[in-house]
């Protein structure tokens, strides 16, 4: 059944009420941070248009809008690598979305590591940049065995 989007009427009712009226940017998205659902970890992030986030309810399995592919994007059925939604959470004023899944094949990034958050950013006080330091050493999988010579999805 197609669940309709509630039209955004007021603040008491998008921050109090029980209709789902998410609030999509001037390009119809709405971003989305994806966990996993026993550890908390960070996987990614992404974004979702009108049509991700219903075929997301409807299927529970995550699905995404790829800005630099304009395409709706179902996460992991090229790779086999799909989200499925343990938990959908939408923020206080429903401009954020949050998934907890459980990832088949235990990776959710397309450069082959588990989180797209593989890198930290050293902080210092002194102004100067340091190199990033790589927080996974190993990929879950190869990308090129996966992908093939496919373009790099990302957005430069």
């Amino acid at each position: 059944m197609r669940q309709e989007f509630a039209s955004r009427t007021s603040v008491k009712q998008v921050e109090e009420g029980t209709e789902l009226a998410p609030k999509f940017d001037a390009d119809g998205l709405i971003p989305a941070v994806t966990t996993d659902n026993n550890s908390g970890e960070l996987l990614m992030h992404a974004y979702m248009n009108a049509a991700a986030l219903q075929k997301t309810i409807e299927t529970g399995e995550a699905h995404y809008y790829s800005r630099s592919r304009d395409v709706l994007w179902h996460k992991g059925a090229t790779s086999g690598l799909v989200q499925t939604v343990k938990e959908l959470m939408i923020d206080d004023d429903q401009d954020c979305i949050w998934l907890k899944v459980e990832v088949a094949g235990g990776a959710s990034c397309h450069v082959g590591y588990r989180s797209c958050f593989y890198r930290r950013i050293s902080i210092n006080r002194g102004g100067t940049t340091e190199p990033l330091e790589f927080t996974e050493s190993e990929k879950v999988f190869d990308p090129k065995t996966v992908y093939g010579d496919a373009p790099n999805p990302t957005e430069l």
